[in-house]
C-alpha cells in the first residue's frame, strides 16, 4: 500500500494516517522527519539539505526526491508507505512522476473550510500536560480552565482564527492544485497512475476512518 494523503490543515490527516499506517503495517513518512534523518546520518544528501537549510534557503526539490527515494527503497517500506505532506506542489509531484516513484492510492480528507476554521478556533491547550479541549466539541468542565487542575487554558498561536485562515489560504494555492493533478491522471486511465479517491472528513473520527478503509480495498 503505496499512497500519499491529501487534506487542508486541520482536515485529520495526522489521525487517520496513524491508523492507516497501523492497519497496513506501513511507515508515515514526512518531509521534515527525512531531512533530519538524512542530517544526522550525514548522507551526501543530508549533508547538502543542512548547507541550504544552514543558510536560510529552502531546499530543492531535486534533494527532497532524492531523498524520497533513498527512503522508500529501505526494508520498513517494503509493504509500502504513507506520504504526509509531501508532495507539496505541481513541480514536486511531476518530480516523483518522473523519477518513477510508483503510487497505489491518492486519498483526499475533504473538509470544508468554515468546518476546519471552527475545528482549529476552537481548540484549547493545558500547556503543562497536553491535555486539549474545544470549546464547542469538547469543553472543559469550567471555561478557560483545565479539568485536573483547575490552571488557566491558552489558545495556541497556530489555532488563532486569522491563521488557521492565512495556512488555508497557502493550501489553496499551493497544495490543493493537486487534487487535481492526481484525480485527472487518474482519470486518463494511465496504467501507472494511483487511484484517486475522495473522502469526507466530517463525523465522528471511527467513522472517518471506515470511509477512509472502505476506499482504500
Amino acid at each position: 500500500m503505496r499512497l500519499i494523503l491529501l487534506g487542508a490543515p486541520g482536515a485529520g490527516k495526522g489521525t487517520q494516517a496513524a491508523y492507516i499506517c497501523q492497519k497496513f503495517g506501513i511507515p508515515q513518512i514526512s518531509t521534515g522527519d527525512m531531512l533530519r534523518a538524512a542530517v544526522k546520518a550525514g548522507t551526501p544528501l543530508g549533508v547538502a539539505a543542512k548547507k541550504v537549510m544552514d543558510s536560510g534557503g529552502l531546499v530543492s526539490d531535486d534533494i527532497i526526491i532524492g531523498l524520497v527515494k533513498e527512503r522508500i527503497a529501505q526494508p520498513d517500506c517494503a509493504k509500502g508507505f504513507l506520504f504526509d505532506g509531501f508532495p507539496r506542489t505541481i513541480p514536486q509531484a511531476d518530480a516523483m512522476k518522473a523519477a518513477g516513484v510508483k503510487l497505489d492510492y491518492v486519498l483526499e480528507i475533504d473538509v470544508p473550510d468554515d468546518a476546519i476554521v471552527e475545528r482549529m478556533s476552537g481548540r484549547r491547550v493545558h500547556p503543562a500536560s497536553g491535555r486539549t479541549y474545544h470549546v464547542k466539541f469538547n469543553p472543559p468542565k469550567v471555561p478557560g480552565k483545565d479539568d485536573v487542575t483547575g490552571e488557566d487554558l491558552i489558545q495556541r498561536d497556530d489555532d488563532q482564527e486569522g491563521t488557521v485562515k492565512k495556512r488555508l489560504e497557502v493550501y489553496q494555492s499551493q497544495t490543493r492544485p493537486l487534487v487535481d493533478y492526481y484525480s485527472q491522471w487518474a482519470a486518463t486511465g494511465d496504467a501507472n497512475a494511483p487511484k484517486y479517491r475522495k473522502i469526507s472528513g466530517m463525523g465522528h473520527v471511527d467513522e472517518i476512518t471506515a470511509r477512509a478503509f472502505e476506499a482504500l480495498r
